[in-house]
């Protein structure tokens, strides 16, 4: 978490066998999903590494009324329209005094999931029910660590979608 006042959340689509890229782009077009992500992310910061900042579509780059936070190694690094961090610290500190940092939301990739893992409170999950190749994995999600608050069951949710998907919103099971 980045500190006690705000909730440090995970939003991704996964397919059943934990893929969520493949060369750097999205393995699946699902609207239904980005509308959820918008809906869900709007108002609050979101914290992505280079690679998915390099993956948005230009018209999209910074995503619009959030505070874009890119996470890279790479010194010097330009994103413009973003605030560019070299560590996942850094991420927090730079989402502290942004507008909707009562919830920070991590958006990927790969690595960055994995570091957020360790910290995150709350997933918002697109459980994308198809076994798909990629490249680009979400990482284990232990159901004796992780509560589902909520699920929405399978379904085309949008006639445009390429897979039937389920949405749910975990959280961190707190031991005492």
């Amino acid at each position: 978490m980045c500190n006690t006042k705000t909730v440090l959340s995970i939003i991704v689509a996964r397919a059943t066998n934990g893929t969520i890229g493949q060369g750097g782009k999205l393995p699946w077009h699902l609207p239904s999903d980005l509308a959820r992500f918008k809906r869900i992310t709007t108002g609050h910061p979101v914290v992505m590494g280079r690679a998915t900042w390099e993956s948005l579509p230009e018209a999209f780059q910074p995503l619009p009324e959030r505070t874009n936070i890119v996470l890279t190694r790479q010194a010097g690094y330009q994103a413009e329209g973003a605030i560019v961090v070299p560590s996942f610290a850094d991420a927090c500190i730079a989402a502290m005094g942004t507008h909707g940092a009562e919830e920070v939301f991590i958006i990927g990739g790969g690595e960055i999931y994995r570091e957020a893992m360790l910290l995150a409170q709350r997933i918002y999950l697109t459980l994308v029910h198809a076994q798909i190749s990629g490249d680009t994995f979400f990482p284990t999600v232990p159901p004796e660590s992780w509560a589902i608050r909520s699920i929405e069951p399978s379904k085309h949710w949008d006639p445009r979608d390429t897979h039937v998907t389920s949405f749910q919103m975990r959280e961190r099971i707190m031991l005492p």
